[in-house]
């Protein structure tokens, strides 16, 4: 196992963290991402793992997302977006893109599945962080690099 695999793993263990925290109290300590990301992802883009035009891409889509958050007053969280953004620095574009279709499958697959099983409303929020997290985890376990 390299540096590349053990960075990875501590990713997803990082993610972990972060998606416990947000399913216990909604919210996502923004210094911890903050840090927590830009260290993660300096290290993919010093060792050169991942283009730094790629992972200037990947965080585009998380300033995208920053956007969408500000736009619907938060409906979909800063945190989250601050996530992506942090994602896309230590995947790339390409690789965001594969996690974030996934995760944005599995949990539109959770909400209908509440809706049709639960009796849940349209209204009911959840937390999005443990959809990237196995997501993630998907990602990697195929062979991501």
């Amino acid at each position: 196992m390299g540096i590349t695999e053990v960075t990875q793993i501590a990713y997803g263990m990082y993610l972990a963290i972060l998606s416990i925290m947000d399913i216990r109290v909604q919210r996502v300590p923004v210094l911890l991402v903050a840090v927590g990301g830009t260290a993660a992802a300096a290290v993919r883009i010093c060792r050169q793992e991942v283009p730094l035009v790629l992972a200037l891409g990947g965080a585009a889509i998380g300033v995208m997302f920053l956007v969408v958050s500000r736009g619907t007053r938060e409906a979909f969280g800063y945190g989250d977006s601050l996530v992506i953004l942090a994602m896309g620095l230590f995947l790339g574009f390409w690789n965001l893109l594969v996690v974030l279709t996934c995760a944005f499958l599995l949990s539109s697959l959770f909400a209908a599945a509440s809706l049709l099983y639960k009796g849940m409303n349209k209204k009911v929020s959840y937390p999005f962080l443990p959809f990237l997290l196995i997501s993630y985890c998907i990602w990697f376990w195929s062979g991501g690099s």
